[in-house]
């Protein structure tokens, strides 16, 4: 068998992952200028791991090959949020994708056309009116915030504005513990940020399984009676819709369109985008492949495999 161009080098010595984080193009840049392909090896999160650079390398990996590559079954992903579509894999993903499916499309998105566009024009309206900078990112966050939980959980933050909070600074909570190092520690007067980040998911998923079991209306009332593999698999993507990650990402993508298309040079491009919906959805896409709100995709190699290497 061919050996992959690079190596993995050492234990923790020959880790990259500070230069891969630091800046993810360069870093592929530099090593398929050194190798001479789009396919090499290095070390990742201190393991020996295969890179992957083309479209059609990725088409692969994530369609006709897929049952070939596992997710990382001790990613911290799956401590923290369960068994999720994102972290299941093979038949049981299939399945649960065709469930939630149904609940974004037709009728039961339609439903929803409203409140997102009162969202949108309350949470906006004063950015064209302001004279001063504004922290875009803040502002785009918020917005995204406010749709996640009147879109999945019914929790509107007009009409709920404590429980709006109480739930926002929960997520809070428990994504900074997310990304903190995973150490459960409680002494007198303080807690590490994973151990915050447990008794956070605790206490959101007792507001979960009340909305669960008393709201019948919305999403959360359609999730409950789909055919899912357990009687923790609601909850569980439910705090996986409702967490820090989405609009983390909403206000990423938004914030990036809205660099990309400011200034002069752009004006063009700009009406283009208000007055045609499908170049400015193209406009989206381009944008979110250039600058995706998170790096991800880690497969673990289940089963020996040609992957666009020869």
């Amino acid at each position: 068998m061919s050996k992959l161009p690079g190596n993995a080098g050492l234990s923790l010595l020959g880790d990259k992952s500070l230069d891969f984080y630091r800046d993810p193009v360069s870093f592929y840049r530099q090593k398929m200028d050194k190798h001479g392909g789009r396919v090499f090896q290095s070390r990742l999160l201190n393991r020996p791991t295969a890179f992957i650079c083309s479209v059609e390398g990725m088409r692969e990996l994530l369609s006709e090959k897929s049952n070939l590559f596992l997710k990382d079954p001790t990613d911290l992903m799956t401590n923290m949020y369960g068994d999720t579509i994102v972290t299941t894999n093979g038949e049981e993903a299939c399945l649960l994708r065709l469930s939630l499916t149904s609940l974004f499309t037709g009728r039961c998105l339609e439903s929803q056309r409203d409140f997102i566009s009162s969202v949108c024009e309350r949470c906006l309206k004063d950015l064209s009116l302001s004279g001063q900078p504004e922290c875009v990112y803040s502002v785009f966050k918020r917005l995204g915030t406010e749709l996640v939980l009147g879109l999945f959980l019914n929790v509107r933050a007009e009409e709920q504005p404590e429980l709006f909070q109480e739930i926002m600074q929960l997520c809070t909570q428990h994504w900074h513990g997310l990304i903190s190092a995973p150490v459960n520690v409680k002494v007198p007067l303080w807690s590490s940020g994973f151990s915050t980040a447990l008794e956070a998911r605790d206490k959101l998923m007792d507001i979960i399984k009340d909305k669960l079991e008393n709201d019948k209306e919305g999403f959360v009332g359609s999730l409950g009676s789909l055919p899912l593999p357990d009687s923790s698999a609601a909850s569980q993507h439910l705090l996986l819709f409702i967490s820090a990650l989405i609009p983390k990402a909403v206000a990423s993508l938004l914030t990036s369109f809205t660099l990309v298309l400011g200034g002069n040079e752009q004006e063009e491009t700009r009406r283009r985008a208000g007055e045609d919906p499908d170049y400015l959805h193209r406009v989206l896409l381009e944008v979110q492949r250039l600058w995706p709100p998170f790096i991800g995709g880690r497969r673990i190699a289940d089963q020996v495999a040609t992957h666009e290497y020869r």
